[in-house]
């Protein structure tokens, strides 16, 4: 099966540096193969064929652990529950200088459709869906300093998130689809 990792706070603003070839690295090491990286912000796609998503999880953060010597959070998506949630996406989003899109990949425990009653949104500034295991975003640029949704920094609900933009989130389902069709 073929999964997506996504690291949460990673090599931002110069905190919890980690180099992707060592990342791949790590991830070969703890078995898992396939193993692709995508931009320094913790994307990671591979192969695995006999453990669960909470198994991967658990050998995974504890993978970085001993390699890295940091607590990382991570996200597993199988290539089927991202296809899903890339149908739900809008084609019409993007990240750009008109447009601001957000995907917020949840964890388990926050992901349900109540995840909204914590966001503040706008109307009218803000548009925003939930989908099994993702908050999806978007807001004209223009208006993203009026967004209700700039306030969920430093949030409960934003300790329990990892947001990837929707040309990263494009480009992480790609690669996911590549990895699957090099069987």
């Amino acid at each position: 099966m073929i999964y997506v990792a996504l690291l949460r706070g990673i090599n931002v603003g110069g905190n919890n540096k980690i180099d992707m070839k060592q990342l791949k690295a790590t991830f070969e090491r703890i078995g898992m193969s396939k193993v692709v990286t995508y931009i320094n912000t913790g994307n990671i796609i591979f192969e695995n064929n006999g453990l669960s998503q909470h198994e991967l999880v658990d050998i995974i953060e504890r993978g970085i652990a001993e390699d890295f010597q940091l607590n990382i959070k991570v996200v597993i998506r199988s290539i089927k529950q991202y296809g899903e949630m890339m149908k739900a996406i809008p084609d019409d989003w993007r990240n750009d200088t008109s447009m601001k899109s957000d995907i917020m990949f949840l964890w388990e425990d926050v992901d349900n459709e109540k995840v909204l009653e914590q966001l503040k949104v706008k109307a009218g500034i803000d548009t925003i869906y939930y989908v099994p295991g993702a908050v999806l975003w978007s807001v004209a640029r223009e208006h993203v300093t009026k967004s209700g949704m700039t306030g969920i920094i430093g949030t409960a609900v934003y300790k329990k998130m990892t947001i990837r933009n929707v040309n990263t989130t494009r480009k992480i389902y790609e690669l996911m689809e590549q990895a699957a069709s090099n069987d």
